[in-house]
């Protein structure tokens, strides 16, 4: 039988120990993160595009709607739905839930990108006006916010229906505000259609991509031809979804998927946030077109490159070490046992900095800042805000394993000192 709502709050944390500021956070946060997306996309396409202007470049109302956008927009999320149930790649089983099961996940996040790529090609082989993306960016992103909110009030209700054992310990206590925007249910699907596995790494972050050949699309019917600021920009954060989407079955061992509840935090994180924010480079150099030197190029490749291969690496030896301890490249790394029956790595990567995958993404986030040079401050707006979340989330990950792995952790955290930055943090 389900517990009662009482017993469930019981299990749960006080109001200031839930994530994001408890009620105040989830009251503000769907209020002032979609005025922050309209406000940095109007930015990125004023000619001053300084985020401290005043008054700040705000979009009229026949900006704000374009009757082209909601079918761009819906056209694209029925596309990468079929996509989710073509028989191509294989079926994964995620981690091991309270009840005792494993729900069946199917790889083709990768396969998903390339069908979508060709399709794109054909687009622009037929004469598609790729670059009027730039003029659809408000609306696109207008629509997609209704949406996040539309299906974060869909999940909310369906949760009420589902068993006990189905939400997420964080998402489930009792104040609607909160368990609205962190999300009550842990796993919602229709059928097999896990809609927040979906969400995670399809629509939103294919769109970024594509939304970033937009970009370079209509910087060609501007200039002519794509700049190499333009090319480096698209190229880092393609080479980043791509890799994203090559290693799909990593996501299901992940905080998003294994702990929090699908709500509006993911929901609009995953369809608006991602795809209108972490491309503002390509937006901004539409409007402010960068002179790259060969060497600076060169110096902007390797320090992308640096990064790509610490995040790479990283990433690769703890999953290979969760599915395997006794694979021949991992068996031979130092490790500390906990009282869970697991091991934590004190050597290799994760006995250099307890978080080096952050670490190698912080410095690709730097990357795809520096092709637009340093006149303006809203190119550095993404590698800023993702060092706050990145610590943020650091904070988050340190306390669960506090309380998951006791004196291990502690043990563990005196043998590996830094937390991200070596020497300094």
């Amino acid at each position: 039988m389900r517990p009662s709502s009482q017993a469930l709050k019981h299990k749960l944390p006080h109001d200031t120990e839930r994530e994001f500021g408890g009620t105040l956070g989830a009251v503000c946060i769907p209020v002032f993160l979609p005025l922050t997306v309209l406000f940095l996309i109007c930015v990125s396409r004023s000619p001053e595009a300084g985020v401290l202007q005043w008054p700040p470049p705000l979009p009229s109302k026949d900006q704000l709607w374009d009757p082209v956008a909601p079918t761009v927009l819906l056209g694209w999320m029925t596309l990468h739905s079929l996509l989710y149930f073509t028989p191509l790649g294989k079926v994964s089983e995620g981690l091991v839930l309270r009840d005792g099961s494993r729900l069946k996940y199917p790889i083709n996040g990768f396969h998903a990108l390339c069908i979508s790529g060709v399709l794109l090609m054909l687009l622009l082989g037929l004469g598609a006006p790729m670059g009027y993306l730039f003029e659809l960016l408000v609306p696109l992103a207008v629509c997609a916010i209704a949406v996040s909110f539309l299906f974060s009030v869909y999940l909310y209700i369906r949760s009420f229906w589902a068993p006990s054992h189905a939400l997420a310990l964080g998402g489930n206590t009792g104040n609607p505000l909160y368990d609205f925007f962190i999300g009550r249910e842990l796993n919602p699907r229709i059928g097999s259609f896990d809609l927040k596995y979906f969400c995670e790494l399809r629509p939103g972050l294919i769109g970024w991509v594509v939304i970033n050949l937009g970009m370079l699309m209509k910087e060609v019917e501007l200039r002519g031809s794509p700049s190499l600021a333009m090319i480096l920009v698209n190229s880092f954060q393609l080479l980043y979804v791509a890799d994203a989407l090559w290693n799909e079955e990593a996501v299901l061992t992940t905080m998003d998927i294994v702990h929090d509840g699908f709500g509006f935090m993911l929901v609009f994180g995953d369809l608006a946030w991602v795809p209108f924010t972490y491309g503002l480079q390509a937006a901004f150099l539409v409007v402010h077109p960068q002179t790259l030197t060969s060497l600076k190029a060169a110096a902007i490749v390797a320090l992308n490159g640096a990064g790509y291969y610490i995040f790479r690496k990283s990433n690769s030896q703890k999953n290979q070490f969760r599915r395997d301890p006794s694979h021949p490249s991992v068996a031979r790394l130092e490790t500390i046992a906990t009282a869970t029956g697991k091991r934590l790595l004190v050597s290799g990567w994760w006995g250099f900095v307890r978080h080096p995958n952050y670490l190698g993404d912080l410095l690709m986030a730097l990357a795809w800042s520096l092709p637009c040079g340093f006149s303006h401050l809203l190119p550095y707006f993404y590698v800023i805000y993702f060092t706050v979340l990145l610590i943020h989330r650091e904070d988050r990950d340190e306390r669960q394993c506090k309380a998951k792995y006791g004196p291990a952790w502690d043990t563990y955290c005196r043998r590996v000192p830094y937390r991200i930055f070596p020497y300094i943090y």
